[in-house]
């Protein structure tokens, strides 16, 4: 039974058809021969198919003539037939006289004929088995694939049961914020509102400009509550914001800066951005200055590697992307054509 459960479902198929043709033979030669007649002659004849039709399917077909070598493929089929055929013929024949001594028989030119086309006929019959057994392949992965989906479909939705829980917390949060402290719950809503833009706008292929400022804008925010003095910053925005790019595509540059361009002890932080639309692409600029700090290297490593492949796959090569930092201050620059 543990033999039986490992199988898949096209070898427990495979096996019910051997065993119904044994049947079959083995039921047809009873009555004629007896048990054990019947049960080496059904066992001779279908050790010969198995060995033609897999022969073919699983050796001789894959390996030769789907490579492209049929001159080798033909020779090896008839090899295969004429061998198979012959050593039928001789066995079947030797079992015969074994159980009929009386009347005896003997190979003669007509019956290796015959064998050998019966080997033919076996041959062909081999595509029809490859043909059903890559149906049922095909059929099973097919069934396979519908359950990952129904699986997919089903883990979606409790994905999405849990950002709308967190988003009705935070906005419950907030009402009770807003009646003791508004700044504090203005800044729970522009939480929320990154959440909801990582849920809901970062999986898609791309979203409008404006939503994409307005996320940049809400991060800026919460990030100047962790520094102490003011920060200065300038925020140049000359673009249509109804154009569409690809999320997160401006974000790694305005995290870096308050990664590495801040000096949380220092009055005199600044901030450039510029977000320019000019002759079908988007200019995205940033600057800020370089501080020395222990361990600081600067505004440089994965996060621009990983940007710059991102921007490879996006565009190809329609696209720039420089660094800046020789001087005081740090400064980079990306273009993207708009579609």
């Amino acid at each position: 039974m543990k033999l039986i459960s490992g199988m898949t479902t096209i070898a427990r198929l495979q096996w019910l058809v051997w065993l119904a043709v044994f049947f079959i033979i083995f039921f047809s030669i009873l009555p004629e021969g007896g048990f054990y007649h019947a049960w080496w002659y059904t066992l001779i004849n279908i050790s010969f198919y198995a060995i033609v039709i897999y022969g073919n399917i699983s050796l001789l077909f894959p390996r030769l003539y789907q490579k492209g070598q049929k001159t080798i493929y033909i020779i090896c089929v008839i090899i295969l037939l004429v061998t198979a055929g012959l050593s039928r013929g001789y066995l079947l024949t030797a079992l015969y006289n074994i159980y009929y001594p009386t009347m005896r028989d003997q190979m003669t030119l007509e019956s290796i004929i015959n064998f050998i086309v019966a080997g033919i006929l076996t041959y062909m019959l081999s595509f029809i088995f490859r043909i059903a057994m890559a149906y049922f392949e095909l059929k099973q992965q097919s069934e396979k694939i519908m359950v990952q989906k129904s699986q997919a479909e089903l883990n979606l939705l409790k994905s999405q049961v849990q950002p709308h829980f967190l988003f009705n917390t935070l906005n419950n949060i907030y009402y009770e914020a807003y009646r003791e402290a508004p700044r504090t719950a203005k800044l729970i809503e522009r939480l929320s509102d990154i959440m909801r833009y990582f849920v809901d706008e970062s999986p898609k292929d791309e979203v409008s400009l404006s939503t994409e400022i307005h996320f940049l804008e809400n991060y800026i925010v919460l990030e100047k509550i962790r520094i102490r003095h003011e920060i200065e910053l300038e925020f140049i925005r000359d673009c249509n914001a109804d154009v569409r790019i690809p999320p997160m595509l401006l974000m790694t540059f305005v995290e870096n800066i308050f990664k590495h361009g801040i000096d949380k002890s220092s009055s005199e932080n600044k901030i450039e951005l510029s977000l320019v639309q000019q002759d079908g692409y988007l200019l995205f600029q940033t600057k800020n200055r370089i501080y020395d700090k222990p361990g600081n290297a600067g505004p440089s490593g994965f996060g621009i590697e990983n940007l710059r492949k991102r921007l490879a796959f996006l565009y190809g090569t329609k696209f720039e992307l420089n660094i800046d930092n020789s001087g005081s201050f740090f400064t980079a620059f990306l273009k993207v054509p708009l579609t």
